[in-house]
């Protein structure tokens, strides 16, 4: 078994995440999975819904998502 080298964009996550961390000066995060997803997620609906300029059936089916469920992500993240 192979051990695939990390992307680019695993490893601009980890770099935040690290500086994250330290800015915490060892304190325990809380809710940090939802905060990453949620911060990530609502950049990556943006940005896909304007590459398929706004059609939101394009958008779905880039994400991998059906359309009721990007229609309550956009609401969710005010994106609608």
């Amino acid at each position: 078994m192979t051990v695939e080298a990390a992307t680019p964009l695993q490893e601009q996550v980890e770099k935040e995440l690290v500086k994250y961390f330290h800015t915490l000066n060892g304190e325990q995060p809380s809710a940090l999975h939802d905060l990453v997803i949620g911060q990530v997620e609502e950049v990556l609906l943006r940005v896909v819904l304007q590459q398929c300029r706004g059609n939101q059936s394009r958008a779905a089916m880039c994400l991998g998502i059906n359309r009721g469920t990007l229609r309550k992500k956009l609401i969710q993240y005010d994106l609608a």
